[in-house]
C-alpha cells in the first residue's frame, strides 16, 4: 500500500474523494458486472470496495497488500455491506500471483512506484491476466504538487511505460486522470508468429 495514497479510515476516504472519484475511474477502465478485478497494492480498499460493488455477485475482486491491518478493516467493511465477492491476501505482490489467467483487469491504484521490485510485480500481473484482459496503472505524475510522494519516488509516464512493456505488455492508451495522476492501459503483447 502506498503510504501516500491509501486511506485506512473513512475520514481519509472523504478527503481523497475530493480529488479522486474511484467509481468514475473504475467505470472508465471497464469494470462492469461479472468482471474479475485484481487490485495490487489495494491498501484500505479505496478502489477495491467500489470494484466489488460494481462487479456484483457474478464477479470477483481480489486484493493483495502487505498491510494486514488495512486488509482486516476492509474485510470488516465488506462484511457489513454483505460483499461476498471479495478475496483479500496479505503478502508481497513480488512473490504472489493470486490466480492464473483469471483477471479481466489487473489494477495498480497509485501503487506501482511503491514496490521494491516493480518488474517482478508486473510479471505476476501478466500471469494473472486473461489473454484479452487489461493491465491498468494509475499513478502520480512526476511533477511538483502538494500531494503525493517525493518526486524521486515517482515514475514518470515514460518510465512506467517502459517497465510495463518490458514485462510483456503493449500499451493501448496513456492519459491524464485528474490533476495529479496519469493512467496507462495495456494488454498482453501478442507473440510474434513466424511462418
Amino acid at each position: 500500500m502506498s503510504q501516500y495514497a491509501g486511506p485506512r479510515h473513512q475520514a481519509d476516504d472523504r478527503e481523497r474523494r475530493r480529488w479522486q472519484n474511484p467509481e468514475a475511474i473504475l467505470a472508465d477502465i471497464g469494470v462492469k458486472p461479472g468482471s474479475t478485478f485484481i487490485d495490487v497494492g489495494c491498501g484500505g480498499g479505496f478502489f477495491t470496495l467500489p470494484a466489488a460493488r460494481m462487479v456484483g455477485a457474478g464477479g470477483k475482486v481480489y486484493g493483495i497488500d502487505v498491510d494486514e491491518p488495512s486488509l482486516r478493516e476492509m474485510r470488516e467493511l465488506a462484511d457489513k455491506e454483505g460483499l461476498r465477492n471479495l478475496a483479500l491476501t496479505a503478502g508481497k505482490a513480488e512473490e504472489v500471483a493470486l490466480c492464473q489467467a483469471c483477471a479481466d483487469l489487473v489494477f495498480f491504484g497509485i501503487a506501482l512506484h511503491d514496490f521494491n521490485d516493480p518488474a517482478r510485480v508486473l510479471v505476476n500481473a501478466r500471469k494473472m491476466l486473461k489473454p484479452a484482459g487489461h493491465l491498468v496503472d494509475l499513478d502520480w505524475k512526476k511533477e511538483p504538487m502538494k500531494l503525493g510522494p517525493p518526486l524521486s519516488k515517482r515514475f514518470a509516464e515514460g518510465d512506467a511505460v517502459r517497465l510495463i512493456e518490458v514485462a510483456g505488455f503493449s500499451i493501448e492508451t496513456i492519459e491524464d486522470s485528474g490533476s495529479y495522476h496519469y493512467l496507462v492501459i495495456a494488454r498482453l503483447a501478442q507473440p510474434v508468429a513466424f511462418v
